[in-house]
């Protein structure tokens, strides 16, 4: 066995392509139980990273653990393929270019650009390890596959769910697009926030003589041109402070912070009124000619503000409620640039002006500003930090903004209830994975799931002269069998004739001049209907499948949209178990991120090894964010050498035991030779049930300890001795080969799932002798026979007698400090004690190998009644033997001997 890890690891994959290992790995279990993992699918736009190791990594090893356990585990490996950053990177190349191409033309460098990464990071998930049906995988982007999503989304239709709006959505400026809340990133923001006075012609109606105000607060000075209503609270106690020149109203229980954030010095409250009685009062728009009425909202709060809210319902949600419960109109004067538009309402010196923020300032806002300030309406502003939604492509902060849709309604058909009921049939590991998920599902809004994009599945609607929308769902199911065999550019290379040649049409269709729509659906639908096309679309395959593992941030995303799919479609979630784990953080505990620059996978397979980075892997409680770094993987490349050396040790004293002719029965083998196999049946048991728990760190752990301590600081420190010095075919030796044999089988099987190269390479040395074998390490069960090693009372006899071992060792530290003795073998030691005490009895029972156990050459064993043990030691007498080092009171010559000690002379005779 040989290191160089980064070198040596791509022969082994060849190698395992070429016998077809996975292949193998099925038919062996072919008619076992499965175990059924279902892959979620990485976006194919770059290099793999170590995020994408950490999660294939963990399904690995619960892949390979499963299937050394009997189970069938087949696994179909899938890519998601559509979606704006694809989209993105391609229109900039294009227009780097120069090229304007049309929407088919597009699509096809998506689908190649797409199919250029799918290639790259195949090869390097193959190069991490992972075993899959790499032929058969699936792509979100293949005819079949979109076909799967549009009848999907037929079936949300089918129950009436399905229904266009004009809503605020989540924009993202520069993509000019909807986004999803899993595409939503919530980073520290500098905001502008202001205090705006509405003014109240009708402020005799409160006996006020004074101008009359209500003040809002806002930190999105853009939006106050689409402002329609002002919210109050029907319960709150309104106060009108007077403040010198003019009266405000604001909540009562903010009025002493408002008069601070102010710098009010002389003020005083003149008047209250519960909120209730402040509905239909018509304040004016601070520089637009029209009313904002004053309207009532649970929902206004008094944690920060005036307790008045800003209301623009054509920007956010709780807003556009308001305005439908009010009849307000859904005004947004933004465009899909970001824009104002010149709409007849904005004013023209806003008409054109930009509320995208650009190096920290949006343009919108000064001219806002500027408005407010003149009409005298501005009454503080200052600067703010708070957390603010970012696009998770863009960078930028996005704005909210209603445009015409398609959503799904999540509420109806108790389709909320169904979900929530669903998630709580599922196993969810961690167990706070329920409480996160289940409130995402309880408090997101409808489903927004259309997008304006090129690059993504059509959404099947047509639109008639006046804009009507036309969608039915047994018209999808028709076009997606049309996709099955042509793929969804047919949408954009055919006539809405042909889309419709041979549909059976709804009677309300016919007769219409109809165009086809533009939108793309949300890509959550494409991968979130993964489980109907590899789960009930495969031979092979259950629904649910037996688990999902992805990072936590999937609570928002995957996990939740193949949940509402496999709820509304299916009747329930397409998962019995859910594991998740944490994010990679540099080691200082920063976000680690491969926009920043963070290295790709390759580069750390190349510098450290697969095994190395799968290693890591599994040392670290995955649930957590895991800290990540070449110092932390350096520290890794330690224990994986330990574990290398192990292998190596054990190997080497291997090669000329036959287990058919010199293996000795488990009872006969010598006592320490019987503890060690103890100790290995001890940690198969131990190491069994952390793998069973998903806690792979455990199994680091317990593995590492064996290896280091239980092995290489105790067993073969002792070992060496026998194992060198006597005669080849010594039943001692034999003994102790035969454990060697049983506890190498152990331990290469149990660290399998964790680091395969290392272990199959030496698995092919202890079965052929060679690099290779076509008998792989994966295709071996796993060592269950270890568990019926164990043998307690022997067990309770070596915790003891290393204990005293240790004991002994301070004693001979003290005479090599002393500088009478170098090494432990040039000591005599000596043992008394009563022979009726516990203690003495055990070490006179094992007074046969004692000599062995604490690596010196001569132990005494004294009886004295009624004495207390006690050790002494000191230079052994005698001379020492040239080949094994051991002192012998029959050598004379001290160091200089050139004969052997009696030992060495018989295993000489023989050999």
């Amino acid at each position: 066995m040989r290191a160089n890890l980064g070198k040596r690891e791509p022969a082994r994959v060849e190698h395992w392509n070429k016998i077809g290992l996975y292949q193998k790995l099925q038919d062996k279990n072919a008619d076992k139980p499965a175990f059924l993992l279902h892959d979620g699918p990485p976006f194919t736009n770059g290099e793999l990273h170590l995020g994408h190791a950490l999660n294939k990594t963990l399904k690995e090893i619960v892949l390979r653990y499963k299937a050394a356990q009997g189970f069938r585990t087949p696994y179909v490996p899938g890519w998601d393929c559509h979606g704006l950053p694809i989209e993105h990177k391609v229109t900039k190349e294009l227009q780097a270019e120069g090229k304007d191409l049309p929407t088919a033309e597009l699509r096809d460098k998506c689908d190649a650009f797409s199919e250029h990464w799918i290639d790259v990071q195949r090869s390097q998930f193959k190069r991490l390890g992972v075993l899959g049906d790499w032929e058969n995988e699936y792509k979100t982007k293949n005819p079949a596959y979109e076909a799967e999503i549009l009848r999907t989304l037929a079936s949300f239709v089918e129950q009436d769910l399905v229904y266009r709006s004009k809503k605020p959505v989540y924009w993202s400026i520069p993509c000019a697009t909807a986004l999803a809340e899993a595409e939503i990133e919530y980073k520290d923001h500098s905001s502008p926030s202001i205090w705006v006075a509405f003014d109240i012609a009708d402020k005799a109606k409160f006996g006020i003589e004074k101008p009359l105000s209500i003040v809002i607060w806002t930190t999105t000075p853009w939006t106050i041109p689409a402002n329609l209503a002002v919210a109050v609270h029907p319960r709150l106690t309104y106060a009108f402070v007077d403040a010198g020149e003019k009266v405000h109203i604001v909540a009562k229980d903010l009025a002493e912070q408002f008069a601070t954030d102010l710098g009010l010095e002389d003020w005083k409250i003149v008047h209250e009124l519960k909120g209730e009685e402040l509905e239909n009062v018509q304040p004016h728009h601070p520089f637009i000619d029209r009313p904002s009425p004053i309207v009532l909202a649970d929902y206004v709060t008094t944690e920060s503000g005036t307790g008045c809210v800003h209301t623009a319902p054509g920007h956010g949600q709780e807003d556009y409620m308001t305005g439908l419960k009010y009849g307000l109109d859904i005004y947004c004067p933004v465009n899909d640039e970001g824009k104002y538009a010149d709409d007849g309402q904005i004013p023209d010196f806003l008409v054109g002006e930009s509320v995208l923020e650009e190096k920290g300032w949006v343009p919108a806002n000064g001219k806002v500003l500027k408005a407010l300030d003149e009409a005298g309406a501005l009454l503080k502003k200052k600067k703010i930090n708070h957390s603010y939604p970012h696009c998770w492509r863009s960078k930028t902060p996005v704005i909210f903004r209603a445009v015409d849709q398609w959503f799904v309604a999540i509420d109806k058909n108790d389709t909320r209830k169904k979900a929530i009921a669903a998630i709580e049939k599922v196993k969810w590991i961690p167990n706070w994975g329920q409480k996160r998920i289940t409130a995402n599902v309880e408090a997101r809004p409808d489903w927004c799931i259309s997008r304006q994009r090129s690059w993504g599945v059509p959404i099947p609607a047509f639109y008639d002269e006046d804009g009507e929308a036309y969608m039915d769902a047994g018209v999808i199911k028709a076009i997606a069998d049309k996709v099955a065999t042509a793929g969804t550019n047919l949408w954009y290379t055919s006539t809405v004739e042909e889309l419709l040649d041979g549909v059976e049409l709804p009677e309300s269709w016919k007769g219409k001049t109809l165009k086809a729509g533009t939108d793309t659906l949300d890509v959550w639908i494409d991968s979130g209907s993964s489980h109907f096309s590899v789960l009930k679309g495969r031979e092979g395959f259950d629904w649910p499948c037996d688990l999902y593992l992805e990072g936590s941030d999937q609570h928002r995303g995957w996990f939740q949209s193949s949940l509402w799919t496999g709820v509304i479609r299916a009747g329930g979630a397409p998962y019995k178990s859910i594991l998740t784990h944490g994010f990679l953080v540099n080691q200082d505990g920063s976000k680690l991120s491969k926009s920043d620059g963070a290295m790709t996978l390759m580069h750390y397979m190349d510098k450290f090894g697969s095994d190395v980075v799968r290693l890591w892997v599994a040392s670290t409680d995955f649930r957590a964010d895991i800290g990540i770094s070449e110092q932390i993987l350096g520290g890794v490349g330690d224990a994986y050498r330990l574990f290398r050396n192990t292998f190596r040790f054990q190997l080497s004293n291997l090669y000329d035991f036959d287990y058919e002719q010199d293996a000795l029965k488990i009872d006969e083998l010598h006592e320490l030779d019987r503890w060690a196999v103890h100790k290995a049946g001890e940690l198969a048991e131990a190491v069994e049930k952390a793998y069973e728990n998903y806690e792979f760190h455990k199994v680091y752990q317990l593995c590492n300890q064996f290896a280091s301590v239980t092995l290489s600081s105790l067993y073969h420190d002792i070992l060496k001795d026998r194992l060198y010095t006597l005669a080849a075919d010594s039943p001692l030796r034999r003994s102790s080969q035969t454990a060697i044999y049983h506890i190498f089988k152990t331990l290469v099987r149990l660290m399998g799932p964790i680091i395969p190269f290392t272990t199959d390479e030496a698995w092919a040395y202890f079965k052929e002798g060679s690099d290779f074998t076509e008998d792989a390490l994966v295709l071996q069960a796993w060592p269950s026979e270890a568990k019926e090693w164990q043998d307690v009372n022997l067990a309770d006899d070596f915790v003891e007698l290393f204990a005293f071992r240790d004991q002994v060792n301070e004693k001979l530290e003290a005479l090599r400090a002393a500088g009478e003795i170098g090494r432990s073998l040039d000591a005599f030691v000596k043992i008394s004690g009563d022979s009726a005490s516990e203690d003495f009895s055990r070490l006179s029972r094992y007074q046969h190998f004692l000599e062995e156990l604490l690596i010196v050459s001569q132990v005494e064993l004294a009886a004295n009644s009624g004495s207390e043990l006690s050790v002494s030691a000191e230079k052994a007498s005698g001379g020492r033997c040239p080949r094994c080092w051991r002192w012998e009171p029959q050598l004379n010559n001290g160091t200089d001997n050139e004969h052997t000690c009696s030992r060495c002379d018989q295993a000489l005779k023989k050999a």
